[in-house]
């Protein structure tokens, strides 16, 4: 049986180790902290074999390497004496490798927990929030509708409706005009309709289109168009080639547009990143046993710690909620 005093201690060193990496207090505090007792001294350490984890992408590795490159000692020529306040050999080069790892790591959360949007929305006809979805009426009378975190420009001519999805989500019910096709761009490539309803989703270099009504025309960047009807989905990007036409059910791929979210038997580190999706912040599984939990579920968007909830009672996982950070464990 785990100790509840040791799992207390765990979190409250991942509760330092966040608020040193976002400044709200400083690393003497923290080291103050773990030197009480050999059991925090342990959770410090486990903390911090996790936060480095959690932070180990390539924009946090860079960010250290600066961080530790501008906090390192300055030695003078000839052998000279260490500059600096701190006169203890090695003292300072220790200290600002901690302190700059976790600096890393929280960086690199704020720039994954899209805490303000996508930066695409700052010059975006239309954007929404990590969370938010909302409606709009284009000039034509069609009506897109975003999903979180969405960016999208409209380049409507004479002679074609344009949308242009930088990324995120977006439904589109399309209004019937013959002489102007209606084009979403998104990744390199195209989804072409003139009356129908499909949704596209733009994931990192990734396309993915599913058609609720009607019949589009999807091409990628390289390769001619392909066909799909209603109740068929198709991707392309990342690694794929041309999309291939599959049988998807589109009320559980666009149920987002009910404020739902609808798995059955996801593995737990998906359904993660998908909940991350509607999030100020990143959720994550920390013990790879626990990645390939079958989860399965119809669970409500706005009400998203019941869905946490739900997970914790339904797996042998606990969830800890900290400042941009989830962590299922």
């Amino acid at each position: 049986m785990s100790d509840p005093n040791a799992s207390i201690l765990d979190e409250e060193a991942l509760d330092w180790l966040v608020r040193v990496g976002f400044g709200t207090a400083g690393p003497d505090e923290f080291v103050a902290w773990r030197a009480r007792s050999p059991a925090h001294e342990q959770a410090a350490r486990s903390a911090e074999a996790l936060w480095h984890d959690i932070g180990h992408t390539a924009t946090a590795a860079e960010f250290s390497r600066r961080e530790t490159l501008r906090s390192r000692p300055q030695f003078l020529p000839a052998g000279g004496m260490l500059r600096g306040p701190d006169r203890r050999p090695g003292h300072l080069g220790r200290r600002a490798v901690m302190t700059g790892a976790m600096a890393a790591s929280a960086a690199a959360l704020v720039a994954a927990s899209g805490l303000f949007g996508p930066l695409a929305g700052l010059t975006a006809d239309h954007a929404t929030r990590p969370g938010e979805r909302r409606e709009v009426s284009l000039p034509d009378g069609s009506v897109v509708v975003l999903n979180t975190s969405t960016a999208l420009s409209v380049r409507f001519t004479a002679a074609e409706r344009r949308i242009v999805l930088t990324t995120g989500e977006a439904f589109f019910a399309v209004a019937k005009d013959p002489d102007r096709p209606f084009v979403v761009a998104a990744r390199g490539g195209e989804t072409r309709a003139i009356g129908t309803a499909f949704a596209v989703r733009s994931d990192g270099d990734e396309v993915r289109v599913t058609v609720s009504e009607g019949i589009v025309e999807v091409t990628a960047a390289a390769g001619g168009p392909v066909r799909l009807l209603a109740g068929q989905g198709a991707g392309y990007g990342g690694a794929g080639g041309e999309p291939v036409p599959q049988r998807v059910n589109e009320a559980v791929a666009t149920a987002w547009r009910r404020g739902k979210l609808i798995f059955n038997q996801r593995p737990l580190v998906e359904v993660a990143a998908e909940i991350s999706r509607y999030r100020s912040g990143r959720v994550v599984v920390v013990n790879p046993e626990l990645e390939r939990l079958p989860v399965t579920g119809v669970f409500e968007l706005d009400d998203q710690d019941a869905m946490l909830r739900a997970i914790e009672q339904a797996l042998p996982v606990r969830v800890l909620q900290l400042p941009l950070l989830t962590v299922l464990r």
